[in-house]
């Protein structure tokens, strides 16, 4: 199965942010999707998410990870433990525009 940002996407929508109850796609948390297909060097693919949190001091820093890797643990022939990277960047800072229209309306903005 190839592996492409859309399928990453859909599959980082089941992580939901436990205190506002909107997932981290939604949120405007996910900056970056990059994916590495197999080539002579890497034989897997590999895929490097850049994310942020609401806030630097955000308590669930911890929670995300592992909730991010369990969130692809499914797509085949594809290890989150070994074959994703997660970055985490507060540069640029998140604000609520970054939010999906969706979110924005869920939250009351």
């Amino acid at each position: 199965m190839k592996i492409t940002k859309k399928l990453i996407e859909t599959k980082l929508k089941n992580v939901i942010d436990p205190e506002l109850g909107i997932n981290i796609v939604d949120l405007g948390l996910i900056y970056n999707i990059k994916i590495h297909h197999p080539s002579s060097i890497i034989h897997h693919q590999s895929v490097i998410i850049t994310m942020t949190l609401t806030s630097p001091g955000c308590p669930l820093a911890a929670v995300f990870q592992p909730m991010v890797r369990q969130a692809l643990a499914d797509i085949p022939k594809f290890d989150p433990y070994k074959d994703l990277t997660l970055e985490l960047t507060f540069d640029p800072p998140w604000h609520q525009d970054m939010m999906s229209e969706r979110a924005r309306a869920e939250m009351g903005f």
